[in-house]
């Protein structure tokens, strides 16, 4: 005979197998689409002022890996001069700030050139919440990654690793970080992980655009 907390335990697993597997998808759809909507205006004056800011398209494409380690194109607002490295992630080039344009710099440290990404969690490449996905260079934390089951789960928007440190998380931490995260998905571990992005990306705590320059400039 199974105890009250045994009984209790199960039921809460399958509960969060079935938040995982099912109805995570369909928070992401209407989180998306509600916040898509809410900032629409904001998205249509940031496309503007790219424009008039520096010359180049308005959105930034890249490949990243996602889920089963299937590759798609990430969308961003374009920070960066049209001249910069485009399939460099920030963190491996040497003076990034000499390709941030003036209006990316604020894009970037508000985090407002990741807005466009509601387009790709809609379209189901990925999540509110996960681990974030990475360039398809970044070969040390993908192979980490992959041994750790992280790409198990769509990436995200946001992640537990983001709110523990973001850019300056080293590598072996962060995928510790994104392994707990896919350990423990629910919906109120969810929820968490947004009610905690809000407070760090409006002090802007953790962006470096340097990111793990260090850690890459020691295995060089």
């Amino acid at each position: 005979m199974l105890t009250n907390k045994e009984i209790e335990k199960k039921g809460m697993e399958r509960g969060n197998n079935m938040y995982k597997n099912f109805l995570k998808r369909i928070f992401d759809f209407i989180f998306a689409a509600i916040v898509l909507v809410i900032f629409s205006p904001f998205f249509i004056l940031i496309c503007i002022i790219i424009k008039l800011d520096s010359k180049g398209s308005i959105f930034f494409k890249q490949l990243r890996i996602g889920k089963n380690k299937k590759e798609f194109m990430i969308l961003k607002f374009r920070s960066m001069t049209v001249d910069a490295p485009s399939e460099e992630p920030t963190c491996m080039l040497k003076n990034p700030d000499k390709y941030i344009t003036n209006f990316g710099k604020f894009l970037r440290v508000t985090s407002l050139d990741e807005l466009p990404q509601l387009i790709n969690v809609i379209a189901g490449h990925m999540s509110i919440v996960g681990p974030r996905p990475v360039v398809c260079k970044e070969h040390d934390l993908i192979v980490k990654r992959n041994e750790s089951g992280v790409y198990d789960v769509r990436p995200g928007l946001t992640g537990w690793a983001q709110i523990n440190g973001r850019d300056e998380v080293l590598i072996d931490m962060k995928v510790k970080y994104d392994k707990e995260y896919v350990d423990r998905i629910s919906l109120l571990f969810d929820l968490k992980c947004i009610l905690k992005t809000f407070p760090l990306v409006l002090k802007a705590e953790g962006v470096s655009e340097n990111g793990r320059i260090e850690e890459i400039e020691k295995k060089v």
